[in-house]
């Protein structure tokens, strides 16, 4: 019910002003709506990766050899961690020809493009965790000056109409001006869920960072245990 009544005064608000405060509300709308789905987007991606990425790591540990933890990554496809052993994987896979047997049962590897391999799919995992963040932060910085501008327009608008008009009082004022900081505030509703997200989710990569790093050491420092160095 509230819901509902929210609603109508928002629409009611809308019909009662001008075209540029109307594109103004609208738009801060849109930012509000895109934000809110990239952040629930977001906040399901990154929980589902941790959880994935705990649950790989353990498999990783556990498993004896590398085929076996190459078959189990199809159990995680959001982990960023199985994304690195995949790759990795598929890089022995290429410099051993391309055979279907263990890598770990075989001789020598190229190290040096193994470790480019390994650190060029760990950009790419951050990258597809960092995206859609642009528009966080996008939103954050615009929306309070797009909210300020239609409060400018709309001022501008009720004291063209009150000198108009030729009425001095507040009661003549106060509607037109109580009307234009609606846009502020629309503003600053769009832009303080947007920073308070786009912070937490640096947070969140900055760990995902530091887990890529290390993960990427253990499984060269693993592979050097199962392969001569050339």
């Amino acid at each position: 019910m509230m819901v509902l009544q929210g609603f109508g005064n928002f629409v009611s608000l809308l019909s009662g002003t001008g075209f540029v405060g109307q594109l103004v509300l609208l738009s801060l709308v849109a930012f509000s709506v895109f934000s809110w789905a990239i952040i629930y987007r977001k906040y399901k991606l990154y929980q589902e990766s941790r959880s994935q990425s705990i649950a790989f790591h353990r498999k990783f540990r556990e498993s004896s050899s590398l085929s076996e933890i190459q078959e189990s990554c199809e159990q995680f496809p959001l982990s960023p961690l199985a994304g690195i052993f995949e790759a990795a994987y598929y890089e022995l896979q290429q410099d051993l020809g391309g055979g279907e047997s263990d890598p770990t049962l075989q001789g020598r590897t190229n190290w040096k493009g193994l470790e480019r391999s390994i650190r060029r799919s760990a950009q790419t995992e951050m990258t597809a965790l960092e995206s859609s963040l642009g528009w966080l932060a996008t939103t954050a910085a615009v929306t309070p000056f797009i909210g300020l501008f239609g409060t400018v327009v709309g001022i501008i608008n009720a004291f063209q109409g009150l000198g108009q008009g030729g009425a001095s009082t507040i009661q003549a004022v106060a509607p037109g001006i109580s009307e234009a900081l609606v846009a502020t505030a629309a503003g600053l509703f769009a832009a303080i869920p947007a920073v308070i997200a786009y912070n937490h989710f640096i947070n969140d990569l900055k760990v995902f960072g530091v887990e890529l790093d290390d993960f990427s050491v253990e499984l060269l420092n693993l592979l050097e245990r199962s392969f001569q160095r050339s």
